[in-house]
């Protein structure tokens, strides 16, 4: 029941769905309570239809190896890695049915007094399928993404969402972690703008959660640290030689790659009817 936990439930509840919550610590049940976020609170599964699990990955692949949920329960993940949680499901026969879920959304601030009803409108989610994916869950889910306010639901393989998470996501938060240790900072009020403040915006990450998301992904991670690193040592190359027009040709490059990735994002809250449509083929032959 933190901010994406209580989010999830907030949404769902205004959307008429009745709700209930779990957590380790009390406080954040009560504030649920008192603000209508959850209609009560649960210590075990029994009788629910579908359950999201809110928690760090390690936490989440425990629970989905150890603990029991009602035959036929829909059981969603809302984890920043997918590899990692699918190979533990996949292990064995469940009596539940998995569906690995990312939501595209939050804030720099945590917990469930971040949380809100809203915080998923209009947002993208990443829908994570496999060959072996019950078609009856995806569909309910997807179901409950449009009642809580989602836009755009994004299709994948498990694989597929480390590699791009990698990218959209982990590194960002490594590059801007990173970018506020220069000891520059400490004398820089005055001197800043949008620009700063939108490469520093998520550096106070969670040091315990993020290192978690990172080791289980870093072969995708440390590829795109690694991809990106060379893309700077091309800069400082021209820096370092003085080398105006070479400079201008990264730069020009960099607005060309910006422009495309613009035009191709322009669509994003519009359905993606041929990924969809490619998936199902693939899952159907």
């Amino acid at each position: 029941m933190g901010i994406i936990g209580g989010s999830l439930a907030a949404s769902l509840r205004a959307a008429g769905h009745t709700v209930l919550g779990r957590n380790r610590s009390e406080e954040p049940l009560a504030y649920a309570l008192a603000n209508g976020m959850i209609d009560g609170v649960t210590k075990s599964y029994e009788g629910a239809d579908v359950v999201f699990l809110a928690l760090p990955p390690r936490v989440v692949m425990h629970i989905l190896d150890e603990e029991d949920f009602p035959q036929g329960c829909i059981v969603a993940d809302v984890c920043g890695v997918k590899r990692a949680v699918a190979e533990v499901v996949s292990r064995r026969p469940r009596a539940y049915r998995y569906v690995g879920l990312h939501p595209m959304a939050g804030k720099e601030t945590s917990g469930i007094r971040s949380a809100s009803a809203a915080l998923f409108r209009g947002a993208n989610l990443v829908m994570v399928e496999e060959e072996t994916t019950d078609r009856d869950a995806v569909a309910s889910l997807r179901e409950l993404a449009a009642a809580m306010g989602f836009g755009r639901i994004v299709v994948c393989d498990a694989a597929e969402h480390d590699r791009m998470i990698a990218l959209t996501s982990q590194l960002a938060h490594i590059v801007s972690n990173g970018y506020i240790k220069t000891p520059l900072a400490e004398g820089c009020g005055g001197f800043t703008g949008g620009s700063f403040q939108d490469m520093t915006r998520v550096a106070p990450v969670d040091a315990a959660l993020w290192a978690e998301l990172f080791s289980l992904n870093r072969d995708a991670l440390a590829g795109e640290i690694g991809r990106l690193m060379a893309r700077l040592g091309e800069y400082l190359a021209a820096l370092e030689a003085d080398d105006e027009a070479a400079m201008r040709d990264l730069l020009a490059e960099g607005r060309r790659c910006h422009q495309a990735f613009t035009e191709a994002s322009a669509g994003e809250n519009a359905p993606d009817p041929l990924k969809s449509a490619s998936f199902a083929q693939k899952n159907s032959s």
